[in-house]
C-alpha cells in the first residue's frame, strides 16, 4: 500500500513541475509574395522532403560557436518538420506557379505528370548568423518528351535576431526561396 501511495505522489509531484506553457512550439510558414512565376510543372507529387536528422526532430536546432549542433526540449516546432516542410513546400510552389503540386499521396483520380523529390542535406540557423538550406532536387517528368531535371540549391537567409522564432521565420524565408527556384527549374544542375 506505501508503494502505491509513494508511486502516486510521485507522478503528482512530475505532473505538477511539467508546465505546458513553458514549452515553445514554431510554426513553418513561408510568407506569400504576390509574386507569380509561369507554369513550368503542370501536376507534381512531391514526395516527402528527406532531411537531416537535427532538422526532422522535434527541437528546434541550431549550430553554436564550437560547431556543434544544439537544441532545447522546450522549444520545438509546432509540426513534425518533415510533413511540415513538405506541405509548405508544395504550397509555396502552387501559389507561386499555378501548378498543381501536391504532398504523396497523390489524392486525385488522374495521375500527376510529374514527380518532384527534394534531399535537404543541410537545414541549419549556422553559428556565422545564417540560415542555411542546401540539397538538391529532382523532377521526374512522366510525360512523352519532357525533359527529368537534376539540381542544386543553396539557399542563406540571414538571422534578424537570435532564437527559435527568428530561425523559424528564417527557415520559412528559405522555403519560399527553394519554392522558387523549383517552380522555374532553375539552380545548379542540368535537364
Amino acid at each position: 500500500m506505501r508503494l502505491i501511495l509513494a508511486s502516486a505522489a510521485c507522478l503528482a509531484l512530475l505532473g505538477a513541475c511539467s508546465n505546458g506553457e513553458k514549452t515553445a512550439r514554431y510554426l513553418i510558414d513561408p510568407p506569400t509574395t504576390g509574386e507569380r512565376v509561369p507554369d513550368r510543372l503542370g501536376t507534381a507529387e512531391l514526395k516527402d522532403v528527406s532531411l537531416p536528422e537535427y532538422a526532422a526532430g522535434d527541437e528546434v536546432s541550431w549550430q553554436s560557436g564550437d560547431g556543434a549542433v544544439r537544441s532545447n526540449t522546450r522549444q520545438l516546432w509546432a509540426d513534425n518538420p518533415q510533413r511540415a516542410f513538405t506541405l509548405a513546400l508544395a504550397r509555396s510552389i502552387s501559389d507561386l506557379s499555378g501548378a498543381t503540386v501536391i504532398a504523396e499521396p497523390w489524392p486525385l483520380a488522374e495521375p500527376p505528370r510529374r514527380r518532384l523529390e527534394v534531399r535537404v542535406e543541410k537545414a541549419l540557423a549556422q553559428a556565422d548568423g545564417s540560415y542555411r538550406l542546401s540539397g538538391r532536387y529532382f523532377v521526374a517528368d512522366g510525360g512523352t518528351g519532357g525533359a527529368n531535371q537534376a539540381r542544386g540549391f543553396d539557399i542563406s537567409v540571414p538571422l534578424a535576431d537570435q532564437g527559435p522564432a527568428a530561425i523559424a521565420h528564417a527557415q520559412s524565408q528559405a522555403i519560399a526561396r527553394l519554392a522558387r527556384q523549383i517552380a522555374t527549374l532553375s539552380g545548379p544542375g542540368r535537364s
